[in-house]
């Protein structure tokens, strides 16, 4: 390729809107370009390193077995009905109806649709079956940003396993954790796997994979034992409650006291020795959701404890209709008419504060056993930096990160309700044993800038830049450099190369090449040639070479191999 033939609009400076070190630099690159927000077109410099992005993912996953698959967009609203998902994926879903009336959504995932074709499947000696694609989605997120971080349409590859049994599925997924942390080495991807919620895809489990990153929208506990969790999962070990004698409970009053932080100033109370009562519709069901004071509850943990489909927090009259009392003076002692879910941390405490569902009042002295009907048990609070690993008791530590890649273990969820079965040994009808498996193609791109990055531009991996070699023609008009450039350039014309054979200053070249992050830039100029050599240069490293021009190829092949 030539770079007076590319089109690459490299600007000037980075993007006054622009936050995150990628969306930055991947649009001053010339990189992408913002047609409405959440939507990007993706320029010839992005099209290679997604093309060779999508050329790893492919060649790792055909690896485990996988066959490539390319499945409709658009979707017909009655087969998200029959999995029960249309309503659950709420304003999200982009939804249309055709010339006829007929309802259809943008797909968002596929599940259902690789269903539908393992309908298809009718014995168990066809399983097990790894299925995938690169096909595009389509999410009304209500606040894209960070560039391709997060959008509105992008593409994903979504793959799919298929076995009988959960050993099979097991199997499966160790297949993928595997591929993927093959596929995040190779793009040049520092990725963590850690257990994560479910969330409206379902099944047992799941894994996302984690990249490291300051611009980063999702937190992870960790610790150097190798836990590593989402915070919509993560747990720590608590120290026990204190061993002390229960008291009476008595009633106090606490004018003008509306949150943990007042009762805390004004009748020295501390947060750990309160108790937050939250009050929360779920699946229609006005319940009581208790923490301790100084903790946050993590509404992912209550849907994925409840199995919820709705959940959300109560009106201030749907509160003092049930409890008779406002929001900072709830509590849940005697209540006997509404579900109460606690979380753990509560359990066994005495001695604690909590409101008296009148306004302006609380109760001292509470043993929440004694006095508190509690209905479940659950882990329901957000774990801290600091506190104790679950493991192995050491401190967490909190990780902004990027998530890159998502793994689920679905079960039979879509198998059983879209009639995926297939027959046993036995002979008998049983449901497919399905996972689900996505990686995000241009949040890669992106989630590589955010690890491979200067004040200069983008540090490219090789297996991922979009030109591997740079050959820099310092001046157009000198026959020697002219002529030496281009042997050059076809030498090297079996590494990815591109010439810059434009007639531009040197300086706007040498800054372009590095704006663009080539990973390896040959410098021929008249200086050079005197002495017969050229200089070659790291991106990575920024460290240069002077080599002869007739070693200069050889030396090139050399370090990309490295």
């Amino acid at each position: 390729m030539r770079w007076s033939t590319l089109y690459a609009p490299t600007l000037r400076d980075f993007p006054a809107e622009a936050e995150a070190p990628s969306h930055q630099r991947l649009v001053r690159a010339g990189f992408i370009r913002q047609l409405a927000a959440g939507h990007y077109s993706l320029l010839p410099l992005a099209i290679r390193v997604r093309a060779k992005i999508m050329a790893v993912i492919r060649e790792e996953l055909d690896r485990i077995g996988a066959q490539e698959f390319l499945l409709p967009a658009m979707h017909p609203a009655e087969i998200w009905h029959a999995s029960g998902r249309w309503d659950v994926m709420g304003s999200e879903m982009f939804r249309l109806k055709d010339r006829k009336g007929a309802q259809l959504a943008l797909g968002m995932t596929h599940e259902e649709i690789f269903t539908s074709i393992a309908t298809e499947l009718n014995s168990y000696k066809q399983l097990p079956q790894i299925w995938y694609q690169f096909q595009t989605k389509f999410r009304d997120e209500p606040r894209p940003k960070g560039g391709l971080l997060r959008v509105r349409e992008f593409t994903m590859k979504d793959s799919y396993s298929f076995d009988l049994d959960a050993a099979g599925l097991d199997a499966a997924f160790d297949k993928h954790r595997g591929a993927y942390l093959r596929i995040f080495e190779r793009l040049g991807i520092p990725a963590i796997p850690v257990d994560a919620s479910s969330g409206t895809m379902g099944g047992s489990g799941s894994t996302e994979f984690m990249s490291p990153a300051p611009s980063g929208e999702d937190l992870v506990m960790r610790c150097g034992c190798g836990y590593a969790a989402n915070v919509e999962t993560a747990t720590s070990r608590l120290a026990p409650a204190p061993d002390e004698d229960s008291a009476e409970v008595t009633p106090f009053d606490t004018p003008e006291v509306r949150t943990i932080a007042d009762l805390a100033e004004r009748h020295d109370v501390a947060a750990d020795r309160q108790i937050k009562t939250l009050v929360y519709v779920i699946d229609e069901t006005v319940t009581l959701v208790l923490l301790r004071g100084d903790h946050e509850l993590v509404e992912q943990k209550l849907v994925d404890a409840t199995g919820a489909v709705s959940l959300r927090p109560a009106e201030p009259g749907e509160i003092h209709s049930h409890l008779g009392a406002s929001a900072g003076s709830l509590g849940a002692v005697a209540v006997s008419d509404l579900p109460i879910l606690a979380d753990e941390a509560l359990r066994g405490r005495v001695n604690m504060t909590t409101g008296a569902n009148r306004d302006e009042v609380h109760l001292r002295g509470v043993d929440v056993d004694r006095d508190i009907t509690v209905g479940r048990w659950l882990d329901l609070r957000r774990a801290q930096p600091g506190e104790a690993c679950p493991e192995c008791g050491q401190p967490l530590e909190e990780v902004r990160t990027i998530e890159v890649g998502h793994i689920f273990k679905l079960g039979t969820k879509y198998s059983e309700v879209l009639d995926a079965k297939v027959l046993d040994a036995n002979g008998k009808a049983v449901p497919v044993v399905m996972g689900s498996y996505g990686i995000g193609v241009e949040r890669a791109i992106a989630a590589i800038v955010e690890a491979h990055h200067d004040e200069a531009g983008i540090k490219w991996p090789v297996n991922v830049a979009p030109y591997t070699v740079a050959v820099v023609m310092m001046s157009t008009k000198d026959d020697e450099v002219r002529q030496a450039a281009e042997n050059l350039y076809r030498q090297l014309s079996d590494t990815d190369v591109i010439l810059d054979d434009r007639d531009a200053r040197p300086g706007a070249k040498l800054t372009d090449v590095e704006l663009v992050g080539i990973p390896f830039r040959v410098t021929v100029g008249a200086r050079g040639l005197k002495t017969g050599s050229v200089e070659i240069t790291s991106r990575a490293t920024g460290e240069t070479e002077t080599v002869p021009v007739a070693e200069a190829a050889a030396r090139v092949r050399d370090l990309l191999k490295n």
